[in-house]
């Protein structure tokens, strides 16, 4: 057979590059009938040439735009996280080793998926990956600060707030050790944080203005614990929800759920797993935390939920055990249309 010869194969591995991407065709005993390797420019030029078939590729940049344009071709397309791939690849690694794992891994029935996500669901994260980097560097600009000042002999208090109310104060204290270079830098870096904040508020009302005009995120909203920027980063994360089961798989997703080591009939639950997502994990544990504090528990069915496990173990525990309650109730009214949260047991209310 020639390399380039068209053969119609009915499942395919993709190993995808910047420049070059190795295939691997399978027939349907799981045979393989074809290796290939294309530049980008040809890549869908191949597809759309043979027949309808799957086609597997890593979860990894690219991935998303190109399962994109095969599904606009007719083509099954299924997204694999790279660790689900690694115990396909046989003895030593190479590109085209790579694209035949994952044509292999692509065809078992218990394997699991990474949805396609939309253009939407992209540029959403995207504009919440554009925030948490400016709040990231706002907030080392500040320890910077903080840092530069207390070599003078100079404390400033933590948190963002205060730093903007202290840090003009010692600039204009002409008592304290500063030296004047330090003062034009200390200027510069206030300057700095200003047009951060300035930016950040700018992107924070864009989110909130999608988050308004979206009804699964209002619904969502109405969850304690949730806001705009917690509800749009779950339907960016997630979608429809239905790559999930069930609520609870949800929950291990964003590494929730307590890590497992249990051998012998003896179970061994360590701490959270801490995988998947994490910065939607942190903005549910961070609203978690605001409820266990906050929350008017004579007015909500979670304030008995949350008095009880109070009652028995760390606040810590507690907030981390409510921000999994949270995430479950989210995966519910994801895919339930048209449910929302309602604070009290219907049957009391």
């Amino acid at each position: 057979m020639a390399k380039n010869e068209q053969v119609n194969g009915a499942v395919y591995g993709v190993d995808l590059g910047k420049t070059i991407f190795h295939i691997v065709g399978l027939d349907e005993r799981g045979a393989v009938v074809q290796r290939l390797k294309f530049r980008r420019e040809k890549l869908l030029a191949f597809f759309e040439q043979t027949e309808k078939a799957l086609v597997g590729m890593e979860a990894c940049p690219g991935s998303q735009w190109l399962a994109r344009k095969l599904q606009a071709m007719g083509h099954r397309v299924r997204i694999i996280p790279a660790q689900f791939v690694r115990p396909y690849v046989k003895s030593n690694k190479n590109d085209t080793i790579d694209a035949e794992a994952i044509a292999e891994a692509v065809t078992r029935p218990t394997m699991r998926f990474t949805q396609v996500r939309s253009t939407e669901q992209v540029d959403l994260q995207a504009l919440h990956r554009i925030r948490d980097q400016l709040v990231t560097s706002r907030t080392r600009l500040i320890n910077q600060a903080r840092a530069f000042c207390i070599e003078y002999g100079i404390a400033i208090r933590q948190g963002a707030g205060l730093f903007r109310r202290d840090l003009p104060l010692i600039l204009d204290d002409e008592a304290n050790d500063l030296t004047p270079a330090m003062r034009r830098m200390l200027r510069q870096i206030f300057d700095d944080v200003i047009r951060l904040d300035q930016r950040i508020a700018e992107v924070t009302r864009e989110v909130e203005g999608l988050a308004a005009r979206d009804d699964r995120a209002r619904r969502l909203m109405s969850i304690p614990g949730i806001g705009p920027l917690a509800a749009t980063a779950l339907l960016a994360a997630i979608g429809d929800g239905r790559q999930f089961r069930r609520a609870r798989d949800l929950a291990a997703w964003l590494g929730l759920v307590p890590r497992e080591h249990s051998t012998g009939g003896k179970t061994t639950l360590l701490g959270i797993s801490k995988r998947g997502n994490r910065y939607v994990r942190r903005l549910l544990i961070h609203g978690a935390r605001s409820c266990v504090i906050h929350l008017d528990r004579g007015r909500d069915r979670l304030g008995g939920w949350i008095d009880a496990l109070q009652g028995r173990m760390h606040l810590n525990k507690v907030t981390v055990a409510l921000a999994s309650k949270i995430a479950r109730t989210a995966w519910a009214i994801i895919t339930q249309p048209g449910a929302i949260y309602e604070r009290q047991d219907p049957a009391v209310a």
